[in-house]
């Protein structure tokens, strides 16, 4: 099933992601739903507060970036925790489907290494870089209810507030379902 992206100004954004127990209710079919409405929506990941749901739970799939590494990676991340970020930092360009029409260099460490539980709640603990890590952290970042924007220097938050707040109140036409926080 398809959901709705959660926009910029939604509270649900903002909290910290809820340990998941082996025993939730509709884990399987929310997962399902996430990478349905990650792939109607055109994303590389998604996590569950971006579908209104508090939980520690993302999803990601970097095919699209062609990494020659991490080919057809593909992964869901339950209750992770990253142990470390290293190396030198590096800007790339990020958006979020949350925060739509919006991309802006964001530095991050190329090297991650993570521990998690896969769909099987399986544990892991793996390390990862370049783009991969790069998706990871930024997924990450949603389940501590961290947005990347929240990365950027003081000026470029102010020059986009009249952008965010555009978003918040649903002035925005993306070819996707969005949920905002003012249409309530």
């Amino acid at each position: 099933m398809i959901l709705p992206i959660v926009a910029y100004g939604d509270s649900v954004l903002r909290k910290k992601g809820a340990t998941i127990q082996k025993n939730h209710d509709g884990l399987e079919m929310l997962i399902n739903s996430m990478f349905e409405t990650m792939y109607e929506s055109h994303g590389v990941g998604l996590a569950a507060p971006q579908i209104a749901k508090p939980l520690n739970l993302f999803i990601i799939d970097t095919t699209p970036f062609e990494d020659e590494k991490y080919p057809n990676l593909k992964k869901v991340f339950i209750n992770a925790e990253i142990l470390e970020e290293f190396g030198d930092k590096w800007d790339f360009e990020e958006g979020c489907l949350s925060i739509p029409h919006i991309r802006e260099n964001v530095k991050r460490h190329p090297n991650i290494i993570i521990r998690y539980m896969d769909e099987n709640f399986d544990v892991h603990e793996e390390e990862y870089d370049g783009m991969a890590a790069r998706v990871i952290q930024h997924e990450y970042d949603h389940v501590k209810g961290i947005l990347f924007v929240d990365h950027l220097s003081e000026l470029k938050k102010r020059l986009l507030k009249n952008k965010l707040i555009n978003i918040s109140k649903g002035g925005v036409s993306v070819d996707y379902r969005m949920k905002f926080p003012s249409n309530r």
